[in-house]
């Protein structure tokens, strides 16, 4: 992940709607929601979700896919890793393992990366 990259995944969640539509989303993982279901739960208009939730996809961090009629929004699981891997890629002197997730915590987001 490059700079610009990463600036709009920071741009994007440092808005209060798209942060707590990405902690839904990373709730369900993969399998992801479709954008009614996201308005209601959260009680987000649609139109507005509909907004936020292209800033996510811009960004790297949601991807979306259609079903019948429905739009389905989920986390893209190689977008978010990427993201926090570039965060922490230097940490602690050369040792970004001390930055990473823990070991089962990793594993599980590798996990959903592969389904």
């Amino acid at each position: 992940m490059d700079d610009s990259k990463a600036i709009a995944a920071l741009a994007a969640l440092a808005q209060e709607t798209r942060l707590q539509v990405f902690r839904a989303l990373i709730k369900v993982g993969p399998e992801g929601l479709p954008a009614g279901s996201l308005s209601a739960d959260l009680k987000v208009p649609a139109p507005t979700l509909s907004f936020h939730l292209q800033q996510l996809v811009h960004a790297g961090l949601v991807t979306k896919r259609r079903v019948s009629r429905s739009l389905i929004y989920a986390i893209d699981t190689d977008g978010m890793n990427g993201f926090m891997s570039y965060l922490v890629e230097d940490c602690c002197g050369g040792r970004p393992e001390l930055c990473m997730p823990s070991t089962a915590a990793k594993a599980a987001c590798d996990g959903l990366s592969r389904d």
